[in-house]
């Protein structure tokens, strides 16, 4: 059984579906980065098999493997190898120091990766946001919401998710990092951004990426949408589709997140307003808030 090395040091973001963990260490003085994935087994959710689904388990390491992100404009791979056995897959990549880059970079870097060409692997994601809103469906919605002062917005906006969604698939349809928060495109190389997870890679609505970003990052989200816009390709899409498109995306993502941070901490003693200030809950509420105008703006649709 595959097992790391003791010396590993164990690093953060090792709670994917599939991800067994994440370490760091050095191959001949080269300093690395080792993740990972374990195979599906019986009794796992069949999602996780699903070629085209946001859980599929091993889509980062078909990506690395084929090089499909080697060299796309906006952002692009850390040079990585990857190893199989008949318990999963072990990934390799270098190690990317952390630039600090701005969210204006990343939201310019995103929005020239729209324009690659990834053509259409069959492991591609699709309907990734359709994907997790039905994973929270079947956790039962938005209950933990329904306690809180904006019950009344996220029971109108859940109940209409449908139609949102269908707002997105009428959208123009673009590759999509489909998890680009500042963690994961931590590095930069020329004009790019390094990306070190691409395990949600596929095609998704022109602007969603830019409003998962937007929820990570320390700017507002005009000079965000400018910045989109500025490396976003020629004929792509106009203002109104791509805000469109993100504000769908970062208001059900913020919703999900906050209802998720909420309900882990409901079940405990005292009234749930009283919670607000945990510092497991309070990130996502900022976050949420930062979302009203994007909230507004879909309640009149």
């Amino acid at each position: 059984m595959w097992q790391p090395e003791p010396d590993w040091v164990a690093l953060p973001g090792g709670s994917g579906t599939s991800t067994v963990g994440v370490w760091r260490t050095a191959l001949g003085g080269r300093p690395v980065v080792v993740k990972r994935l374990g195979r599906p087994e019986a009794g796992d959710p069949g999602i996780l098999s699903e070629r085209g689904h946001v859980a599929y388990w091993r889509r980062e390491a078909d990506v690395l493997e084929t090089g499909l992100t080697a060299g796309t404009p906006g952002l692009r791979a850390a040079g990585a190898s990857v190893e199989e056995d008949d318990d999963g897959i072990t990934i390799t990549r270098d190690w990317v120091e952390d630039a600090a880059s701005s969210g204006l970079f990343l939201a310019l870097s995103v929005g020239r990766f729209a324009g690659a060409a990834l053509g259409h692997p069959t492991f591609l994601a699709n309907d990734l946001m359709r994907n997790r809103l039905d994973r929270v469906a079947r956790r039962g919605g938005w209950p933990t919401l329904a306690r809180t002062t904006v019950a009344d917005i996220a029971e109108h906006l859940w109940t209409r998710r449908e139609l949102m969604l269908t707002l997105l698939d009428g959208l123009p349809q673009v590759p999509q990092h489909g998890d680009p928060t500042p963690l994961n495109l931590p590095g930069r190389e020329g004009d790019d951004a390094l990306a070190i997870d691409w395990g949600t890679l596929g095609h998704g609505p022109v602007g969603g990426d830019l409003g998962y970003l937007s929820l990570s990052s320390r700017e507002e989200f005009e000079p965000l949408l400018d910045a989109y816009l500025l490396g976003l390709p020629t004929g792509t899409a106009d203002r109104d589709t791509v805000v469109l498109g993100a504000r769908v995306v970062a208001v059900y993502t913020a919703l999900s997140r906050a209802e998720w941070a909420l309900a882990r901490v409901a079940t405990g003693e005292g009234a749930l307003a009283a919670k607000y200030r945990h510092p497991a809950v309070a990130p996502h509420l900022r976050t949420l808030q930062r979302t009203f105008g994007h909230m507004e703006a879909l309640l009149e649709l």
